[in-house]
């Protein structure tokens, strides 16, 4: 009986010794935000969306657990690309206008950023928190996303956090007047790092990256002196329009966001090749693989530009608030003009107004809205008659105006021609799908009668 007392008493000893052990551990990692995690949770993260919705319960998206493996997340069917927009050249981008003149950095202490370890089920944990219409899970391709920003895009980060100052508001009005998850304005983050002058390599452009047929399809007009897919307000109320469609589509906000970067055509395919899934992580394998890398980026923009200070990122901040304002104009106006007349750098006026690809307004074809600062308004109107009628030969000879505007009426497209050299076995239908035109504008483009292409002929493609 003496030696079960006695082993009983030992036992419970080393329990409220192993107890103690664990108190300091837990209140080391509460003193340090996020210690390393156990091996149990590292492998599988499993975050009850109940748990993280007492806060906010009528936002949170679903109710449902969500659990993810992180472990069979692998291989070819689960590869990737990151999205262009993340491995912009933050150099670019500092040494535009609106950065040098617009923002500044913020003096603080992110110099031992290394020194902060965050275990996966507090990323999980964090994003579940987020309260949002569009699911935010976590797993190893969202991991991966996160890492690009928290570790080589910090400067980055930095930029995006002070530059969406001024895109936010004008994104954010967009989105409560049309009703759409309001984690979207994150969406040209990922698709152009707010650069509103964004270009890329298959022909998107401005702040949500249109292409020249989407553009067109929403009323965004684009020819060789005009490109309103450039056009911040513009584009926002198009792309918001044109996401609100997809959804309408799909049924799903993940879906939706998927098709807005690879066409509804590539997620359908996608749907029908896993079987009938409607799940985004479920036909996955299927997408193309820069869709694949897409949402988890998007995810990765929600939560730095929620975290950033929990992993010692310093954002730039705007300078004095640049008050702007627009004015109508209805005569054919260069930007040197105003420039010179009102003294102001020409810089600034392309800056924003980055829509007029020439510098030029044809403003004799219809009325146009010119965006400048304050103080510029006010010398425009008290110097209108003369900024129109100076140096007007020089910058509208006769010759040239009539030219002019006609194309300035076109809506062509006609700023980038790619010439695509045939293949065997091509179609026109799968060229088309390729560079996301239509059979009867590549048609229209090339003088064709009919839909026969021969190898080794070139086509022209605007873009």
């Amino acid at each position: 009986m003496k030696k079960t007392i006695t082993t009983i008493f030992i036992f419970t000893i080393l329990v409220l010794l192993h107890s103690c052990n664990l108190f300091k551990t837990t209140e080391k990692t509460a003193n340090t935000t996020e210690a390393t995690s156990d091996t149990a949770t590292r492998n599988t993260v499993t975050v009850s969306i109940d748990e993280m919705a007492y806060n906010n319960p009528q936002t949170i998206a679903t109710t449902v657990k969500y659990e993810i493996d992180l472990d069979t997340m692998t291989g070819d069917g689960y590869s990737f690309e990151v999205p262009e927009s993340m491995k912009e050249n933050i150099d670019s981008l500092l040494n535009g206008w609106q950065a040098r003149n617009m923002l500044r950095k913020l003096e603080c202490d992110g110099s031992d950023w290394e020194n902060i370890v965050i275990t996966d089920t507090m990323y999980a944990k964090r994003l579940a928190s987020m309260p949002t219409i569009v699911r935010m899970p976590y797993n190893n391709m969202v991991r991966s996303c996160i890492d690009r920003y928290v570790k080589n895009g910090r400067s980055q980060v930095s930029y995006l956090l002070g530059i969406s100052e001024f895109y936010f508001p004008i994104i954010e009005e967009e989105i409560d007047r049309l009703g759409v998850p309001h984690e979207l304005k994150y969406l040209p983050i990922i698709e152009s790092a707010l650069n509103p002058k964004a270009a890329s390599r298959m022909g998107a452009k401005g702040l949500w990256q249109f292409m020249f047929s989407t553009g067109k399809l929403y009323e965004l007009k684009a020819n060789n002196y005009i490109d309103e897919r450039f056009d911040p307000m513009k584009s926002t109320t198009a792309a918001l329009h044109y996401l609100k469609d997809l959804y309408d589509m799909f049924q799903s906000w993940e879906l939706a966001i998927a098709a807005y970067n690879c066409g509804p055509g590539n997620v359908k395919k996608a749907i029908s090749r896993s079987g009938g899934s409607t799940d985004f992580w479920k036909i996955y394998p299927w997408l193309p693989k820069e869709t694949r890398g897409y949402l988890p980026g998007f995810i990765a923009a929600n939560y730095i530009m929620t975290f950033y200070e929990d992993h010692g990122i310093c954002p730039m901040e705007p300078k004095l608030p640049i008050a702007t304002d627009t004015i109508h104009v209805n005569k054919n106006l260069h930007f040197k003009q105003i420039a010179e007349v009102c003294d102001v750098d020409i810089e600034e006026i392309r800056a924003l107004n980055p829509q007029f690809l020439k510098d030029i307004i044809p403003g004799e074809n219809e009325t146009f809205i010119l965006r400048l600062t304050n103080s510029t308004i006010t010398k425009f109107i008290e110097n209108e008659e003369a900024i129109y009628n100076h140096d007007v030969e020089k910058y509208f000879p006769k010759v040239d105006i009539e030219k002019m505007l006609k194309e300035a009426k076109e809506n062509t497209g006609a700023g980038n021609l790619i010439r695509h050299k045939i293949k065997n076995g091509e179609t026109l239908g799968g060229i088309a799908l390729k560079y996301k035109v239509t059979v009867k504008q590549i048609m229209k483009w090339n003088n064709m009668r009919n839909s026969n292409i021969r190898a080794g002929k070139y086509l022209k493609i605007y873009k």
